[in-house]
């Protein structure tokens, strides 16, 4: 019998658990990432050529991730393509437009927006016949080399787990050089052991902004202070309530200390309300203006006061990278479980999203998209943490190779998904975008970095209905038509959008910085109107989603390589072992030397102190 085949995109912590579970449940895997290594953003590793002696300093969790990226890689079932770029999804034509979800009966228990109860075709065709979308390949080297060569590959299920990306919101002045998202300043730390900088001012919202500044000084650079732009109000409130909750997260309290212990012993200020609202410099950034800030955002007039400084690491959160989902025709939910809006930016801060409100892909209990044969992990599906992430992983790579449904590990890796979800919508709570930072904005400051954009532009486009619309002001602006597509500015320029609204002589919301005032007109912006026969203009339908070369493009791709040799499902050395801790051997838990095709998905009990279970939830997530 040939197995199922499984194509998996993105190898961080949900794709590496999906690629995982689908070999323990007896299928053929193609797992796909841009980088050289799995891992992800959160197990970034060192290249090979730095012959790292003990690279388990820069991880949390790493003999967990180690031995389940050696099981995966190792497999011989298991097809590993580094340094692959997914630049399109070709829907079939028995599938050829935007699949249209039922809409879920309610938001069941702490999953959110998922049907926790109800049949796992809820959302959308749970046919496991149907066929998901062709995927093209451009292999061979990172997306600046040259060489690649264009492949095609075809697969009986597809998991997506593309992760996400920083969200920064502007402000003056952060177009200057010296000016990193924070997860750029953290790559770069972990990657490559490169500081961006001596002297470093970290600032935006939630607790990723802890991890940055370990990583930069355990790299050598001088970390000035620390910024939450949340009050300690805002904060403590989003945190305390039901503290009860926070048992099921203890596996992240010995990451937490790490993280202070650094930051204690270094003597870094954490500062609550209190942001930058300018970066200043002749050529790059010398110096920052922070200033303290009302629950809402707003700058307190007087507080502000000059930091000099050689670089500067911002992040206000994550935004799903929404590409091939929408290119796939997956439905999408605000955060809330109601159908997404398409502009990218949702209505409110929502379920699962962290810090900053968005959009997701929506699922079922089993991580099934509204596309047959499609299934979506980790972060595209909610900004809920690394432990979230590799439960959602585990349950997608169970269900795309089509593993027993009953199996009793998935209650558990259910359970520690949804308590991630629960985690995440306490974290939006606690670390939420106040309405006020379009106040820190003047007219000539720039929204749209690739282009030049500045805000003055923006209000110019939005003053009149016939100019409003997202198209138009993207051709009349050249907000979102650079080298990044909008992945940066489109959800920014959305959002401003629905604030201003689009009426005759539409100004800045109260507190615009230098420019003139105006009614917060937030919601008031018109609908897009799709002209006959066009998908309705969102930050993240981008039919090419990763740049490539005319060369690339007008090269025949070629499928890849021909299927391995028929191998029967049983159990091959490598096989990824599956343990059921606090339970009574049976026959749905693996030997000690390996697991049988039919194992359940590794599972634990979330926040247990030691783990021998590679899919076992329990550190935070990064992008």
């Amino acid at each position: 019998m040939i197995p199922r085949h499984v194509g998996v995109v993105g190898a961080g912590p949900a794709g590496l658990a999906a690629a995982h579970a689908a070999l323990a449940a007896g299928a053929r895997v193609t797992l796909i990432d841009a980088a050289e290594q799995p891992g992800g953003q959160y197990h970034r590793m060192l290249p090979e050529a730095y012959a790292a002696e003990r690279p388990e300093r820069l991880q949390h969790g790493w003999q967990e991730f180690e031995r389940r990226r050696r099981q995966v890689l190792t497999h011989p079932r298991c097809s590993w393509l580094p340094e692959t770029s997914v630049w399109a999804l070709e829907r079939h034509e028995a599938n050829p437009g935007p699949a249209a979800p039922a809409t879920p009966a309610a938001p069941a228990g702490p999953g959110g927006p998922t049907d926790t109860t109800g049949p796992t075709d809820a959302i959308g065709p749970a046919d496991p016949t149907g066929r998901p979308p062709r995927v093209h390949l451009l292999c061979g080297g990172p997306a600046d080399g040259s060489g690649r060569v264009r492949r095609t590959l075809d697969v009986d299920a597809l998991v997506l787990a593309t992760g996400a990306h920083d969200r920064v919101l502007p402000f003056p002045g952060w177009q200057l050089p010296g000016v990193f998202t924070a997860g750029a300043a953290q790559a770069l730390a972990k990657g490559e052991r490169v500081v961006v900088g001596e002297r470093v001012v970290v600032a935006g919202s939630g607790p990723f902004l802890l991890p940055v500044a370990a990583s930069l000084l355990e790299a050598g650079s001088t970390v000035l202070e620390v910024l939450e732009a949340n009050t300690a109000g805002t904060v403590a409130r989003g945190w305390g309530s039901r503290p009860w909750e926070l048992a099921a997260q203890l596996g992240k309290a010995p990451e937490l200390a790490d993280h202070s212990a650094a930051m204690a012993r270094h003597r870094v200020p954490y500062r609550l309300g209190r942001a930058v609202v300018e970066a200043r410099g002749e050529g790059r950034v010398e110096e920052v203006v922070t200033a303290r800030l009302r629950p809402d955002w707003s700058v307190v007039d007087g507080s502000e006061r000059t930091v000099p400084v050689d670089a500067l690491c911002i992040g206000h959160g994550f935004s799903p990278q929404l590409e091939l989902p929408v290119a796939a025709g997956c439905a999408l939910h605000d955060g809330r479980g109601r159908p997404g809006n398409g502009n990218g930016t949702g209505t409110g801060t929502g379920t699962g999203t962290g810090t900053g409100t968005g959009e997701f892909v929506l699922v079922d209990d089993e991580q099934r998209t509204s596309v047959p044969g499609v299934f979506a992990a980790g972060e595209v599906t909610g900004i809920a943490g690394a432990p979230a992430a590799r439960a959602e992983g585990a349950v997608a790579g169970w269900s795309a190779a089509g593993g027993d449904r009953s199996a009793r590990a998935l209650r558990v890796l259910r359970r520690s998904r949804d308590q991630g979800r629960a985690f995440a919508r306490r974290l939006a709570r606690a670390h939420p975008i106040g309405a006020g930072w379009p106040g820190w904005l003047r007219t000539d400051t720039v929204v749209c970095r690739c282009e030049e954009t500045d805000f003055g532009a923006l209000c110019a486009a939005f003053g009149s209905e016939a100019e409003a619309s997202p198209r138009v002001v993207k051709l009349g602006t050249r907000a979102g038509l650079g080298p990044c597509q909008a992945r940066i500015c489109g959800p920014t320029v959305s959002e401003l959008r629905d604030r201003l609204g689009a009426r005759p002589g539409a100004g800045p919301i109260p507190g615009h910085r230098g420019g003139p005032g105006g009614e917060d007109r937030a919601g008031d912006g018109p609908c897009e109107r799709s002209a006959e026969g066009l998908p309705a203009a969102t930050p993240h339908r981008r039919p090419i989603a990763q740049p490539l070369r005319l060369g690339e493009l007008a090269a025949s791709p070629a499928p890849w390589g021909a299927a391995p040799p028929d191998t029967a499902p049983d159990a091959t050395p490598g096989t990824p072992d599956i343990a059921v801790p606090d339970a009574a051997p049976d026959t749905t838990s693996a030997t000690a030397t390996g697991a049988t095709p039919g194992t359940a998905p590794d599972a634990t009990t979330p926040g247990t102190a030691e783990r021998t279970d590679p899919t076992d939830p329990s550190e935070e997530s990064t992008s």
